[in-house]
């Protein structure tokens, strides 16, 4: 039974359907009338007027013969020679158009720069140390360098020796800086000097610093050597 409900259900739908596709294609009836698009009417429309700003073209330079005075600002630097200006004056209301510059007085002077300002003066150098002899509590200078001196021809000629005494200053570098004869044998004194002074030392010491120092030496001629 419910089969054939089923079956007389799907044949009804069918017949219904197919009536519709048929009226529809069988229909004679005038079309349907479409749906009229929607149109704008320009004419209605009030036109808007736009104006843009024109950018500002660039100022030509003003020339010499120009009249129109433009606005100027104060702090500008002037352009025309000023005219009933007095010379400045120097020192004393001297005029400097050819004189020294203002605020120097002749050029500049020893011990004043050139705005008129006293420099420092620099501290004096100090005084040169004096040789001192030696003494007790001194470290003594020490020869490094010894230099024989030559024998006079003369002398050996002459058969002349001995001890020639001199004094020496030496500097605190160890260097002869002078030399001074003290006890004098003619024809061998000359010899013992230049001798001397090509010796060197260790400098001499008082509480641990440099110092020149005075000191006698001697040097000993002997024909027996030569």
């Amino acid at each position: 039974m419910r089969r054939q409900f089923t079956l007389f259900s799907v044949v009804a739908h069918a017949v219904v359907i197919s009536a519709a596709l048929v009226s529809q294609e069988l229909a004679v009836g005038a079309l349907p009338t479409p749906h009229q698009p929607v149109l704008y009417d320009f004419a209605d429309i009030t036109p808007i007027d736009i104006q843009l700003p024109r950018p500002a073209l660039p100022t030509a330079p003003a020339r010499a013969g120009d009249t129109a005075s433009a606005a100027v600002s104060p702090d500008a630097a002037p352009t025309v020679v000023p005219t009933g200006v007095a010379p400045e004056t120097g020192p004393a209301g001297m005029p400097t158009a050819d004189g020294p510059v203002v605020g120097v007085e002749n050029g500049a002077r020893p011990g004043v720069d050139g705005l008129g300002i006293a420099a420092p003066a620099l501290p004096p150098p100090p005084p040169p140390v004096k040789p001192i002899r030696l003494h007790q509590g001194m470290k003594a200078p020490y020869k490094i360098v010894d230099v024989a001196p030559p024998y006079p021809p003369l002398a050996q000629r002459a058969h002349v020796e001995g001890v020639v005494i001199l004094e020496a200053v030496i500097d605190a570098q160890g260097h002869v800086a002078s030399v001074r004869v003290l006890r004098s044998i003619a024809l061998l004194d000359e010899a013992a000097a230049d001798a001397v002074k090509q010796w060197r030392f260790t400098p001499a010491l008082l509480n641990g610093e440099a110092v020149p120092v005075v000191m006698t030496v001697t040097v000993n001629f002997t024909l027996q050597d030569r």
